[in-house]
Order: C-alpha cells, then sequence, then structure tokens
C-alpha cells in the first residue's frame, strides 16, 4: 500500500515534472504539500508567504483518500504546473492575464499528451466528487453558483402616470 503524505506528493511533483515539464526550468524551489479537505478547491499555487523564493502547491486533503484514484491527484497536480509554466505565482513571465483564458488548461493537457487524463479526471469528479464531499463533509457541494439577486430601482415620481 502507497501511503499517501507529503514525501508521496512530492515524489508525483518530481516524477511528472520530468516526464512533462522538461522544458519548463524551475526558477525557484517548489514544495507541495496536502491542505485542508474541501469542496471546491482540488489544488492552488501561491507564493510561500514565508519566503518569495518557494512557490507552494497546496492539494486538497481528501485527495489523501485511497478511493480517490491517483489519476485525479496527477490530473490537478499538471494542473497546478500548467500555472506555475504560464508565470502564475512563479518567477517565469506571466503568458497571459487571466490562468484560464481561452480554454488554455485543456490546449496545454493536450500539447502535453495528458488530455486524457484531462478528461479522465473530468468524468471521475462529476460522477464520484458529489458524493464523496457530501461524505467525507458532510454537506452537497454546490452545483451551481447561487442565483444573482437582483432588485428593480424605483420608477421616479414622473414616471408614476397621472
Amino acid at each position: 500500500m502507497n501511503l499517501r503524505d507529503n514525501g508521496w506528493l512530492q515524489q508525483l511533483l518530481d516524477e511528472i515534472w520530468d516526464e512533462h515539464f522538461a522544458d519548463v526550468p524551475q526558477t525557484n524551489d517548489v514544495r507541495i504539500v496536502f491542505g485542508r479537505r474541501a469542496k471546491r478547491r482540488l489544488g492552488s499555487i501561491s507564493l510561500d508567504p514565508n519566503d518569495d523564493n518557494t512557490s507552494l502547491i497546496t492539494m486538497n486533503g481528501l485527495f489523501k483518500l485511497p478511493e480517490v484514484p491517483e489519476f485525479v491527484v496527477r490530473a490537478t497536480l499538471v494542473h497546478e504546473l500548467t500555472h506555475y509554466a504560464h508565470g502564475f505565482n512563479s518567477p517565469l513571465e506571466q503568458r497571459q492575464r487571466h490562468p484560464h483564458a481561452g480554454g488554455v488548461m485543456r490546449r496545454e493537457y493536450a500539447e502535453r499528451g495528458l488530455l486524457e487524463l484531462y478528461l479522465e479526471q473530468k468524468r471521475w469528479l462529476k460522477t464520484h466528487w458529489p458524493e464523496l464531499v457530501n461524505r467525507e463533509l458532510g454537506a452537497k457541494p454546490s452545483t451551481r453558483r447561487p442565483a444573482r439577486v437582483t432588485m428593480k430601482a424605483p420608477k421616479p415620481f414622473w414616471f408614476l402616470g397621472d
């Protein structure tokens, strides 16, 4: 049995970087850790607040569970490395203004030969994630954003009629 801990994550990071991101220079320290268990955020990358020479990838704590397939963890890690490669929370030059602009993630997976990993993760998350979140966190994950509340402005007195 493979223990899912921060050491395991570091091995995955090294393996994915060597196999699929060898063209991306690692110009600072990149650390990876498990974070809190969350409904919606699978991973994130940020600059370490204690050391601006370090990029910190934080992975959802639910990924420690053995029922979450390794390909889901790998696909999430590829997503965060793509942010790094595109200059978001890394010393590299930022390639575009927004990190998910114009389907850039799907295109990056495809260019790196990982499109099937991307699609497999999407299918698994759609089918299994809501139930896992409900069981582990005791709440149903939101599948939609809350409706925007709009209020009509009162009509000015001159429109009220005779």
